[in-house]
């Protein structure tokens, strides 16, 4: 089988929240890259719920799963990848408290906890599991539990007092060992708590591979995981995020708890020294270091344990801190089993425990010969924010700046002074809270002349965004001129189209203008004389006049009505009669269709429609100057125009206009109702575009049916106006 050069989404549970785990997961996506020769791409999943309907659906290829999650889908699975830590895949709970206040498990109640997450197996559900089995339940036990999220915000809110217990997963029932983990998370800080209870195990967490993987795929996957870690490559990198140092093809849920493994890729070592350097306590998850065996070291020197060339350093280092009462750290290089390795060490003074006047030092070497085999590539993605060329800032949600690489500041160079009132700022702010849909165009900022499009990130712990700043400027004024240009062209067509749509009113206008001069001349002198005009003379000057200005307002509301397309006119919506409207447009209408074609009526008692009513008229008119353009002048006396007029068995107002015309092809019925869609010359093809805005403006649809050689039906469907005690119950 060939494995497929499509790339592989890896899904990660979402407790991963600091931007150096991301930088690391980043990393580690790469280095899974360069090893499979596939692109490997990580993301974070929203929840674990996300994560596990992701699986479920077959949507990833891989996901990074909890403990519980690595159990449900094993059996589903291509392979399950358990994390290995100091040794072992499977992993416990440690209750944590401040070393100043200790608890015991009698003295748990009433207390507060503080958990990571409901789905987290080490920081919550294998602690509950664990006092449940002892027949505890944590409702009644704890005066208040929270959730937090993520290790560090447990372990700060018991360090700050909010709290006065977390749970935190460990590997090794071991205090030493605990206090490697607490340091990881809390540097200086970590002498400040200390482990007091620990739960049984459960086998950890670890990546699912998943059959959406092809086989030959996952092959490779296991083959490069499970051995990245004893070929010289190392996982430092995932020290951060998943905190492990290799993996192990899953046994099965009910395996047997497994001893440590001997480890040649991450050994790490980890002990109490007194001030002479002797080992009070000295423990290696393989039980080796430096490749000796260092199982049964306590009460020698570590010169004794660790050889010359391995405890130098370390005795140094020892010295240092007892000179300088504080922590220190070291890094060395130092050749074992024929290949040089690289060792950070770090001591700790311990706090002391009441009445003991003894120095007790902490002691933990890590193998970190991976991690610096990777530093060039890590250094390269850690500098991406400083050396990018347009401005990228972190912001907190109150607007504090907390970093912007210097293209932000050449940019913005108000932006420290003004703070959260800078208007990059606060455009980040207002759309991150504001919660903007997807697909919604990214804000943009005009600042000094020139255009800002933003990108903003949500950032989770701490809470922030993250913010790109990308200068469009040139695009925002390519796409000014050709808004102009094409602004231009349509001003052009719609004069020839309100000269289209004037001509007809303006002719009748004239005319009846005309007429009324003739009758005025006709009847000057015997008005004049004092004679008695003849009352049928002036009842066709005052229907002329009416008419006349009647035209003239169809004249204002077709000037008005082309605006239809670019922005929304007015309206004066009032209960409208739909006939009479429907017989003012025909009337309008009556020369061209004295030329056209005949004209068939079949109407029907129709129910008022609420709508403007210089909009429906231009509506019916649009319509049927369509139909009579449809058909040829020529062949008059065989064209019929059908307008029919009825309720539908909904309620709603149907009319329906039909010609005898030439039809459409079906191309051109597809776009009918389309701006300056048109098969006529001449003609601008506003009107049907004008009229479906018009009918889906007032709640309606416009349908057009038609075949070639068979004419066009165009069916327009209003709904009827709502009865005045009805609309009063929907108040």
């Amino acid at each position: 089988m060939t494995a497929s050069n499509a790339p592989i989404r890896c899904l990660l549970y979402p407790s991963l929240g600091e931007v150096r785990e991301h930088v690391r997961v980043e990393l580690f996506a790469r280095a899974l890259s360069e090893r499979m020769g596939r692109p490997v791409v990580m993301s974070m999943a929203p929840t674990y719920e996300f994560l596990e309907a992701e699986l479920a659906a077959g949507r990833v290829e891989m996901a990074w799963g909890t403990a519980e999650q690595c159990d449900a889908f094993e059996p589903q699975a291509r392979a399950v990848l358990r994390a290995v830590r100091s040794g072992s895949h499977h992993y416990h709970s440690a209750f944590i408290c401040r070393a100043d206040a200790p608890l015991t498990l009698e003295t748990l109640r009433g207390k507060r906890v503080a958990w990571v997450a409901q789905r987290s197996t080490g920081g919550h559900l294998l602690p509950v599991r664990h006092l449940e089995s002892l027949g505890l339940r944590p409702e009644t036990l704890f005066s208040e539990q929270r959730f937090l999220g993520t290790y560090r915000k447990a372990l700060d809110a018991v360090l700050r007092g909010e709290s006065d217990v977390c749970a935190l997963f460990c590997n090794h029932t071991d205090a030493h060992a605990m206090r490697a983990t607490l340091t990881s998370y809390l540097g200086a800080d970590a002498p400040l708590l200390m482990p007091f209870l620990f739960t049984i195990s459960t086998l950890a967490d670890g990546l699912i591979l998943t059959k959406r993987l092809p086989e030959a795929d996952a092959q490779a996957l296991i083959s490069v995981l499970t051995r990245m870690n004893t070929d010289g490559a190392g996982l430092e990198m995932l020290m951060g995020p998943f905190r492990v140092e290799g993996f192990v093809r899953s046994p099965g849920p009910g395996a047997p708890v497994s001893s440590p493994r001997p480890s040649s890729g991450a050994e790490y070592l980890a002990g109490e020294l007194d001030a002479e350097g002797r080992c009070l306590r000295l423990w290696s998850p393989s039980g080796r270091a430096f490749g000796l065996d260092v199982r049964g070291a306590e009460g020698r020197k570590l010169e004794e344990s660790l050889g010359t060339a391995a405890s130098k350093p370390l005795m140094s280092l020892l010295q240092a801190v007892l000179r300088g009462g504080s922590d220190g750290r070291l890094e060395y290089r130092l050749t074992v089993d024929g290949d040089e390795r690289v060792y950070a060490a770090e001591i700790t003074p311990c706090v002391p425990s009441p009445g003991d006047t003894s120095v007790r030092l902490g002691l933990l070497v890590r193998d970190v010969s991976g991690l610096r085999a990777l530093e060039d590539p890590l250094y390269r993605l850690a500098s991406f924010p400083l050396l990018h060329p347009e401005p990228l800032l972190e912001l907190g949600m109150d607007g504090e700046l907390r970093f912007a690489n210097p293209a932000t500041h050449v940019a913005f160079q108000d932006l420290v002074e003004k703070g959260a009132e800078h208007p990059l700022v606060h455009a980040a702010l207002t759309w991150a809270w504001r919660g903007a849909p997807p697909g919604e165009p990214a804000p943009t900022v005009h600042l000094d002349g020139r255009y800002w499009e933003l990108t903003v990130a949500q950032l989770w712990d701490p809470p922030g965004l993250r913010v790109f700043a990308r200068d469009v400027t040139l695009r925002k004024q390519m796409e000014a001129r050709l808004f102009q240009a094409d602004r231009l062209s349509a001003l052009g067509s719609l004069a020839a189209a309100v000269g289209h749509e004037m001509n007809n009113p303006l002719a009748f206008v004239l005319a009846n203008l005309s007429y009324i001069r003739e009758e005025m001349d006709r009847l000057k002198q015997p008005l004049l004389n004092g004679t008695p005009l003849p009352r049928a003379d002036l009842e066709d000057m005052m229907e002329a006049l009416g008419e006349t200005v009647e035209g003239a307002t169809r004249l204002k509301h077709i000037v008005q009505d082309l605006r239809t397309l670019s922005r929304k006119p007015p309206e004066h919506r009032a209960r409208v009669a739909v006939q009479p409207v429907l017989e003012n447009a025909l009337k309008l209408l009556r020369g061209e269709l004295q030329h056209r074609a005949r004209l068939e009526r079949d109407f029907h008692d129709l129910p008022t429609v609420d709508a403007d009513e210089a909009r429906l008229t231009q509506l019916f008119l649009n319509l049927l100057l369509n139909a009579l353009q449809q058909m040829d002048a020529q062949d008059a006396a065989h064209n019929v125009l059908r307008v029919a007029a009825y309720t539908s068995e909904d309620g709603e107002v149907v009319v329906e206009v039909q010609d005898s015309g030439k039809g459409l092809s079906q191309d051109a019925l597809a776009h009918i109702f389309e701006p300056f869609a048109t098969a006529r010359p001449n003609s601008t093809g506003l009107g049907l575009s004008v009229s479906h805005t018009i009918v889906t403006g007032l709640g309606g649809t416009l349908r057009a049916e038609s075949r070639e050689g068979r004419g066009t039906l165009l069916t327009v469907t209003l709904p009827a106006a709502v009865a005045v005690a009805e609309s009063l119950r929907a108040c």
